[in-house]
């Protein structure tokens, strides 16, 4: 199948379509990034691959992860990291030069997999919110990815999100704002709307309902470059009005309890015991080798 420009569209697979695998074929298909007829896909329970398959007509399951790589020009890799390795070893043999891997996660680092496979390497992290074709995906190139391959990568990526390429060394930091940030946001939101249930007679429903339209149009006024999120709060922010008010009590509270550096001490916490078993199974790899 060629583009309009007479150039041979990439071959895509898919190995993994667990909650995040899903997302991003979806997401692809749904954005046009892709044919339906260029795409394969497997999982360990195939029911899940034939599941994706049946909203995409033309989307190709096969058995097994090797047949996705024979198939396919990008490979993404959407496993669990501790499921990474050993797969690589059953297929490092035909991830030849000419074929590309898309990692998905976060403890194993580029370089890494560039010591397991012949194949380039691109490590793109998505976001929840990429379903909705907006918001950033994190992206880390291996050293044999030229600048023109970077460009087709970074274009297709536009897909769905904003790529940011980051380095190794933020990759968690940079994962907790841009991925985790959802979970941690409703969070949140999800408190604020309780407490005002708890301390006055709106509804559940109605508070929640105010909340996710605000939600909407802050998203939309920083979206369309209104506001930074500084001038945002300055401007909403009244001298001696209620908003100042509010605004002193979570600081009071926030800083007291310092919640948001204890919750980035224990996601690099995580992050550190998830790099630990990788590097382990990486050890034993060498050694058997």
């Amino acid at each position: 199948m060629f583009s309009k420009e007479g150039k041979r569209l990439k071959r895509i697979g898919f190995i993994g379509t667990g909650s995040m695998g899903k997302i991003i074929i979806d997401s692809f298909l749904e954005a046009h990034a892709m044919p339906p007829a260029n795409v394969t896909i497997t999982n360990r329970s195939l029911h899940k691959a034939h599941e994706v398959a049946s909203r995409h007509k033309g989307v190709t399951v096969v058995e097994d992860a090797q047949s996705v790589i024979e198939q396919s020009d990008w490979i993404f890799l959407c496993v669990r990291p501790l499921q990474m390795i050993p797969l690589l070893e059953e297929v490092d043999h035909i991830l030849t030069k000419d074929k590309t891997l898309i990692s998905i996660t976060s403890p194993i680092l580029v370089e890494e997999l560039e010591e397991i496979i012949s194949s380039h390497v691109v490590r793109f992290i998505p976001s929840i919110v990429n379903r909705g074709h907006e918001g950033p995906s994190l992206v880390t190139f291996g050293k044999t990815m030229s600048e023109e391959m970077k460009e087709e990568f970074l274009t297709f990526f536009q897909f769905i999100s904003r790529p940011e390429v980051i380095e190794d060394r933020i990759t968690r930091v940079a994962s907790d704002i841009g991925c985790c940030g959802p979970a941690f946001l409703s969070f949140l939101v999800e408190n604020i709307i309780q407490a005002a249930v708890d301390e006055t007679n709106i509804s559940k429903q109605e508070a929640t309902n105010i909340m996710e339209s605000m939600l909407i149009g802050y998203g939309e006024l920083l979206k369309q470059k209104h506001f930074t999120l500084e001038t945002l709060r300055e401007r909403v922010t009244v001298p001696g009005g209620v908003t100042g008010v509010g605004l002193e009590a979570l600081k009071e509270g926030i800083s007291t309890k310092k919640v948001f550096h204890q919750l980035f001490q224990k996601t690099h916490e995580k992050f550190d015991e998830d790099r630990f078993l990788v590097q382990k199974q990486l050890t034993i790899q060498e050694k058997e080798q």
